[in-house]
C-alpha cells in the first residue's frame, strides 16, 4: 500500500484541481490524506483518492462541497447516481462570485464552478459527458449557451472574466473538434461554414460544424474574419451546396456580403444567416435566417440530400 501512497501534488494533477483546493477540502471537510510515516508528509491512498474523485465529480456538477463532501466520505460504491432521484445530493443556485446561468439545470451550474476554479480537467469531463449523452445539439443549448452567456454578462457588468471566457472556449472547442475529427463524413463537403468579415466570435460556428459532423453532414470551416472576397473564391472553388454566414454583433453583420453570395456565378442552393448579429428586416430576399443550431442543422442536412439526388432523366 506504501507505494500506492500519493502525495498532494500527485492527487492534484490526477484530478486535475489546484492543491490549494486539496487543503480545503481536508481543512474544511475532512477529505485529507490518511497515511503517516513517521517524519515525512501524509500520503494520501488509492481510498483517499477515489473519495475526492467523488468530491470532484459532485461539485463539478453543481452540487454544494458540504453536499459532495457527505457522499464522498461514504464507501466510495456508493456514489449517486442519477436515479437516485430521492438522496441524490441536490445541486445549489450560485450567489456572490458566480456566473448566473439562469434556470439552466445542474450540470450547467456545476460547469460554472468548475469554470470560476479555472478547473479546465472538470470543464472538459462535464462537457464530454453531456455530449456522449445528449449529442451536440442538446448540449450547445443546454449546458453551454447558459454558461457562455452567463460569462458574457458578467464580463459586460464588471469587465472581469476573461481568464474564464478564454479557458471554456478553448475547453469547448477541443471537444468539437474531438466530435469532429472521430466522426467524418463520406464523400464531398456540402456546405461551407463562415464568420464575416471582421467577426472573430467563431465559437458558435464550431458548435454547427460538430453538429454537422455527428449528423454525417460534411462541411468545410472557414473559421474567423473571412472577407467577402475569399469567402466568393471558396465558393467558387468548392462549389457548396450551402452556405452559412456568421455573424455575432450588429458591427459584423453587413448584408451586402450575403447579396454578394446570392449573385455569385455558383451560387448555393442555400445561404444561411446565422447568429444574433442579423436583422430579419435586413436580409436580401432567398436568405434563411435559422432560429437556432438545430434548425441550421436541418437546414443543412435538406439540402444536401437535395444536392445529392440523382437528376432526372
Amino acid at each position: 500500500m506504501a507505494d500506492e501512497a500519493l502525495s498532494a501534488g500527485a492527487v492534484a494533477r490526477r484530478l486535475g484541481v489546484a492543491v490549494t483546493t486539496l487543503r480545503t477540502w481536508h481543512q474544511r471537510y475532512g477529505l485529507g490524506p490518511s497515511q503517516h510515516v513517521p517524519g515525512h508528509h501524509r500520503r494520501y491512498s488509492p481510498a483517499d483518492l477515489a473519495r475526492l474523485e467523488i468530491m470532484r465529480r459532485l461539485t463539478a456538477e453543481g452540487v454544494s462541497p458540504a453536499d459532495a463532501a457527505r457522499w464522498a466520505r461514504q464507501a466510495p460504491d456508493t456514489l449517486p447516481t442519477d436515479r437516485d432521484s430521492r438522496t441524490r445530493p441536490r445541486a445549489r443556485d450560485g450567489g456572490g462570485n458566480t456566473i448566473p446561468v439562469g434556470r439552466a439545470g445542474p450540470a450547467a451550474r456545476g460547469l460554472a464552478r468548475a469554470a470560476m476554479r479555472l478547473d479546465g480537467a472538470a470543464i472538459s469531463e462535464t462537457i464530454s459527458r453531456a455530449i456522449a449523452a445528449d449529442g451536440v445539439v442538446g448540449t450547445w443549448d443546454r449546458l453551454l449557451r447558459p454558461v457562455l452567456a452567463g460569462i458574457g454578462d458578467r464580463h459586460a457588468a464588471t469587465g472581469v472574466l476573461i481568464e474564464v471566457e478564454h479557458l471554456v472556449s478553448r475547453c469547448v472547442s477541443a471537444a468539437f473538434t474531438l466530435v469532429a475529427t472521430a466522426r467524418p463524413a463520406g464523400g464531398s463537403p456540402r456546405v461551407l461554414l463562415s464568420c464575416t468579415d471582421e467577426e472573430q466570435h467563431s465559437l458558435p460556428l464550431e458548435a454547427l460544424a460538430a453538429a454537422l459532423a455527428e449528423a454525417g453532414v460534411g462541411y468545410r470551416m472557414l473559421g474567423a474574419r473571412v472577407p467577402v472576397a475569399a469567402l466568393l473564391a471558396a465558393v467558387e472553388r468548392t462549389g457548396p451546396a450551402a452556405v452559412v454566414l456568421w455573424s455575432h454583433t450588429r458591427a459584423t453583420a453587413d448584408p451586402s456580403q450575403l447579396t454578394a453570395l446570392l449573385t455569385a456565378p455558383q451560387r448555393p442552393l442555400l445561404v444561411l444567416a446565422a447568429g444574433p448579429g442579423w436583422r430579419t428586416d435586413t436580409l436580401p430576399a432567398g436568405v434563411v435566417r435559422p432560429a437556432d443550431l438545430s434548425e441550421a442543422v436541418s437546414l443543412a442536412i435538406a439540402v444536401q440530400h437535395s444536392a445529392d439526388r440523382p437528376a432526372a432523366s
